[in-house]
């Protein structure tokens, strides 16, 4: 149980012990500095501990957010620190010295609290210090200052400023009006009932794998439960991070649910949408594998995007000056957040399409919307990047080359490319990446299947991938790079298994494309946890995606249109089993160890 030192002289009436308690603390009465830092030097070394004013007046959930969010090893507001087993060394330090300098004679005076927060930023610590807005965490000095910072309590609904903190600040308009305006209040429902964010994670997971089921039965009726149920997955995916910002219960592991199950949800109810097709006799399962890829590559650009100038240093280009004059109009800023076809208007929108028409009509419409808002993005974030002169850390290159996933063919030409390839104009990696993707794709699809071109095609590839990683990806536009790589990738597999023109090879390449996307985007969910990206052996052993891409090719040249599906097949299932169980392995240990929890509050997906 973490431990809270109430310091100071206790006052008459005061609720701070049983707020304290209320949020899980074991509450001990500290005389002096003296006696705090023996009471903090006695407090178990695994657990949190706060030292918080004994005349501290506030809102209970000012206590909350400034002493019990896992996601800072410390943490500060008026009149209360904290610090997690991480930072216990740092606390204690800071008030070793407090206790030597002042001897506990200034308590009546000033904040211990304070004082010791005060020491840990002289030291240099990291002490994070919530936005309270309109909440109230004072150490009133006399009995006029206590009394009228109580009444500012009692001005403010503390329940109401939850709530809506427990909604994210930037979202989607459908998620922002239609959304969130109840779903917080489920999310109250499920802390007050002891649910977890992450069991709320399961919940809809299943419930969309259920709307998925739905929409394999091919009927009418099918079609529509499975829209409304996709609906109820979503409000469910929405309640899960509003009830981990109402309860402070971040972790690892939740984080990473969130994000996985999204993408897992939303590409099987793709292939239940095309089993449901098959059912009525129209094969779409192209159109499914096409979406597929098509939002994989709409997510890598942002990952890179955002990756690449994560660190940055750089002049505002007049492009992000518009966007940001642009984000000061009311209308325009949900204009622009509905035209990228955020989770929300896109689960919207497939939502209704599959209740009101049919598979293919719903993946026409996804495919047109999505290549709009992707075609709006990547132009913006292109011109931004080549009107303003950013420099680009060795961290950001790191990133892009593990969003890359070069494998060993690639690597070890790069080596041998790397003297030449400094020679070359900044834009060579984007421009060769693009050209060596673009070659492979065209040949296979524009050459008969069995055919060698699509090898000799896929061996150029190889090289030119190793050319594009031979030098740090630093360059304006490097961060393209990936997305380039997995639209080379994805769409080799799609157009070979469309040309082998054999049932069922389709949905093996469905299969195959969804556990090397799998890969990807846990690799990006590393990067952004400070984990690093996946094991080299895990990358090797799968290929990198210059090895996959020759291996398909060498399939389709050697093996017949049906021991090619078979192929893919048994691929798709060797690649999801490596992946997966190292993927569950990592992610587990991270959780049980006590990795930094997180908590993604960026653009919606």
């Amino acid at each position: 149980m973490p431990t809270a030192i109430l310091t100071g002289q206790p006052v008459p009436g005061s609720s701070i012990e049983s707020e304290l308690r209320s949020l899980g603390f074991d509450v001990h009465l500290a005389s002096g500095a003296a006696d705090t830092e023996t009471l903090l030097a006695r407090a178990p070394g695994e657990e949190r501990v706060a030292v918080v004013d004994a005349r501290f007046v506030g809102h209970p959930h000012a206590l909350r957010l400034g002493l019990t969010d896992p996601r800072f090893p410390l943490a500060a507001i008026p009149g209360a620190v904290t610090a997690q087993p991480a930072a216990r060394q740092a606390l204690t330090r800071a008030m070793a010295r407090e206790n030597s300098a002042g001897g506990g004679t200034a308590l009546a005076v000033d904040s211990l609290a304070d004082r010791i927060t005060a020491a840990l930023d002289a030291d240099g610590a990291d002490v994070h210090r919530p936005e309270l807005g309109s909440l109230v965490a004072a150490v009133p000095a006399d009995p006029q200052a206590r009394n009228e910072a109580r009444q500012a309590v009692a001005a403010v609904d503390d329940e109401a400023v939850r709530l809506k903190s427990a909604v994210k600040a930037r979202d989607g308009f459908v998620t922002t009006f239609l959304i969130s305006p109840y779903s917080r209040y489920i999310a109250r429902w499920c802390a007050r009932r002891g649910l977890t964010p992450n069991q709320v994670t399961t919940a809809s997971l299943i419930t969309a794998l259920i709307a998925a089921g739905c929409a394999a039965t091919g009927t009418r009726a099918g079609f529509v439960a499975a829209g409304v149920l996709l609906i109820a997955s979503f409000v469910l995916d929405c309640t899960d991070g509003q009830l981990a910002r109402y309860s402070l219960q971040y972790s690892t592991l939740g984080a990473w649910l969130d994000a996985t199950f999204d993408r897992a949800k939303e590409y099987a109810y793709y292939a239940g949408l095309a089993l449901g097709a098959a059912r009525g006799g129209d094969d779409v399962w192209a159109l499914a594998l096409g979406a597929m890829v098509l939002q994989t590559c709409r997510h890598v650009v942002d990952f890179s995007f955002n990756e690449a100038n994560h660190d940055a240093s750089a002049n505002t280009s007049p492009t992000a000056a518009l966007s940001d004059k642009l984000d000061s109009v009311g209308w325009t800023v949900w204009v622009r957040r509905m035209i990228v076809l955020p989770i929300g208007e896109r689960w919207a929108m497939i939502a209704v399409l599959t209740a009101l028409t049919t598979p293919r009509i719903t993946f026409y419409a996804l495919l047109i919307g999505c290549a709009f808002s992707a075609t709006y993005t990547t132009a913006g974030r292109v011109l931004r990047s080549l009107t303003r002169k950013a420099v680009r850390t060795d961290r950001a290159a790191k990133a892009l080359a593990d969003l890359a996933d070069s494998g060993p063919l690639a690597e070890a030409a790069a080596r041998g490319l790397g003297t030449a390839a400094r020679r070359l104009p900044g834009f060579t990696a984007p421009a060769v990446a693009l050209l060596g993707g673009a070659a492979v794709v065209a040949t296979a699809a524009l050459t008969d299947f069995g055919g060698p071109w699509p090898l000799v095609a896929a061996i150029v590839y190889v090289l030119t991938s190793a050319l594009a990683v031979a030098r740090p990806l630093k360059g304006a536009l490097d961060w393209l790079v990936p997305p380039f790589f997995r639209a080379a990738e994805y769409l080799t597999v799609l157009v070979l298994a469309a040309k082998a023109d054999v049932n069922g090879a389709l949905p093996a390449a469905f299969g195959l494309v969804a556990a090397v996307a799998y890969h990807h985007y846990d690799t990006v969910y590393r990067i952004r946890g400070d984990a690093g990206a996946p094991p080299q052996w895990l990358v090797r052993t799968i290929g990198g995606h210059e090895g996959r891409t020759l291996v398909i090719c060498v399939l389709a040249v050697l093996l017949t249109a049906t021991q090619f599906k078979v192929a893919l097949t048994v691929l798709a299932v060797a690649v999801a089993l490596v992946v997966l169980v190292e993927s569950i392995r990592f992610w587990v240990a991270a959780h049980k160890v006590g990795a930094p929890a997180v908590h993604d509050e960026g653009e919606p997906a």
